[in-house]
């Protein structure tokens, strides 16, 4: 949240180790969502309703009374879940370095009958609309995903309403719910709210059960507390996503200062508990982005907020270059482990795109079937990121190109397989398919935010984005290398490549 000139972020937090468990509420403060300074906790268990567990939640900020803190309390070995709140102790302190837990009303709200009460959790941001305060609470019935919506005039006394704002079959259980609107027009983002005829609402859900992340668009039809997707993506595992790789528990907040609407995940490690350990943390934040809505209406677009180029340092250029089938060129001058990469690239002719198996509706095991290393028509062609000198290890970010029966199909990649010579790794082919029109641009754009151990990509400005994790071990530091290459037999013009060394930022 943005409170008082500061952004804070609260997450999970192990301060005993770096494995899960013992989870308290972090607390970290910064003016500009890039360079951070860590506080005490806010929030760990400490009274009945959580002594078992703080567990996920939001923050809500109250006109004319201040931020509100919902979250998750586990009551029992049993892990029976509870929604509590807190509220800052001192709000002159620009910090909100304290937080406090009142008895009265707490918890705000527990698990009534028919309620699965073990699979209860992750209170939303709430929204003001019709004299109550709204909130969902995420849960599961068997195997049918749901929201439970509630409702109070006074933030206290909450009551469930009759139905669930919406339920999914076979999706199982919807972790860290968030709802907000989005202006069907332009890139502005909009208050949590916000209501009417001008804007789409956006559902997303963590699936527990394939740890993706799913939203739909659709209508929020406030007369009945009812949300109802739009019929252009599917409603459950084969839907959008905010992201086609290791990008988990996100929540999205509106930044009154610049108004947008900031998207925030989560992204954990692909390597052993041991390596944890040994090098004492897990899990890390994505880049901060801004979220619109694509003016076709049938997706959001995401791209990194701007504050991340006060970090830009040397830059280095590329333009007109070719690439022919097997090309590698390197991209010299800059520190390839932490760098910004952003790539125009083109093609004068789609005739030998290859042919599109119907059959292929999942794009990671098309990107697993079809690597980099695979020569195709139209690709892949893209760049291989934290690559050491003689590609024993490398991560490549390509596209590749298809041709259905009445328009050609764009695949983004982003493939660990070759990251590391490390075995016992996850290494996923990571991919999703890019809803580009290409009978009108002949090109594809491609930005990459490499940081050591991540690979941040958004495909075609933000419309299909993959953040991978990745361990290698000859590819580090100042061994690492940055390539562009084409592995396709149509030419691929590298119409400009901008890259940055990127600085640190500050943490503490």
């Amino acid at each position: 949240m943005h409170y008082n000139g500061y952004y804070h972020l609260f997450y999970q937090y192990n301060p005993k180790g770096s494995v899960w468990g013992n989870i308290v509420w972090a607390h970290s403060v910064s003016k500009d969502l890039i360079n951070w300074k860590a506080l005490e906790p806010a929030i760990y268990p400490s009274k009945p309703f959580d002594k078992f567990g703080c567990w996920s939640g939001s923050a809500t900020i109250i006109p004319g009374k201040g931020p509100v803190i919902l979250y998750t309390g586990i009551v029992d070995a049993n892990k029976t879940q509870v929604q509590c709140y807190a509220v800052p102790e001192d709000l002159s302190d620009p910090f909100l370095t304290k937080w406090i837990k009142p008895d009265e009303y707490n918890p705000i709200v527990v698990a009534g009958p028919g309620v699965n009460r073990t699979d209860f959790r992750d209170p939303t941001t709430a929204w003001f609309e019709d004299g109550h305060w709204k909130i969902l609470v995420g849960s599961r019935r068997k195997h049918r995903g749901i929201a439970y919506l509630y409702r109070s005039r006074d933030f206290k006394k909450w009551i469930r309403a009759k139905h669930p704002i919406h339920t999914a079959a076979g999706t199982g259980m919807w972790e860290c719910p968030d709802f907000y609107p989005v202006s069907m027009k332009g890139t502005m983002g909009l208050d949590t709210s916000v209501v009417g005829n001008h804007v789409k609402h956006v559902l997303k859900n963590s699936l527990d059960e394939t740890r993706f992340e799913y939203y739909t668009l659709g209508t929020y039809f406030t007369n009945i507390d009812r949300y109802i997707p739009d019929n252009t993506s599917v409603d459950g595992w084969g839907g959008l996503r905010y992201d086609y790789g290791n990008f988990y528990a996100s929540k999205s907040f509106f930044d009154p200062t610049m108004n947008r609407r900031i998207l925030w995940g989560w992204a954990n490690e692909s390597d052993t508990k041991e390596d944890d350990i040994h090098k004492g943390w897990a899990g890390i934040q994505a880049i901060p982005r801004t979220l619109w809505l694509d003016p076709g209406g049938r997706q959001l677009i995401q791209w990194p907020i701007e504050e991340l180029n006060s970090l830009r340092d040397k830059e280095v250029e590329m333009s007109n270059l070719k690439l022919v089938k097997g090309d590698y060129v390197e991209v010299k001058g800059i520190t390839a482990a932490q760098a910004d990469v952003e790539v125009t690239f083109s093609f004068s002719s789609l005739n030998e795109a290859e042919a599109f198996d119907l059959s292929w509706v999942n794009a990671e095991d098309l990107c697993g079937k079809k690597g980099s290393n695979i020569q195709g028509g139209v690709g892949p062609f893209g760049i291989l990121t934290l690559a050491s000198k003689n590609l024993e290890e490398f991560t490549p970010v390509f596209f590749r190109i298809f041709k259905a029966s009445n328009k050609h199909v764009v695949l983004l990649c982003s493939d660990a397989r070759s990251s590391s010579l490390k075995s016992e790794l996850y290494k996923p082919s990571f991919a999703g398919f890019v809803d580009v029109d290409l009978s009108t641009t002949k090109k594809l754009s491609l930005r990459s935010l490499i940081d050591h151990s991540v690979v941040e990509s958004f495909g075609a400005g933000g419309k299909t984005n993959i953040l991978s994790r990745v361990y290698p071990e000859l590819a580090v530091a100042d061994q690492a290398h940055l390539f562009v290459f084409n592995n396709g037999t149509v030419p691929i013009v590298v119409e400009n490549l901008r890259s940055w060394s990127m600085k640190s930022a500050v943490i503490n």
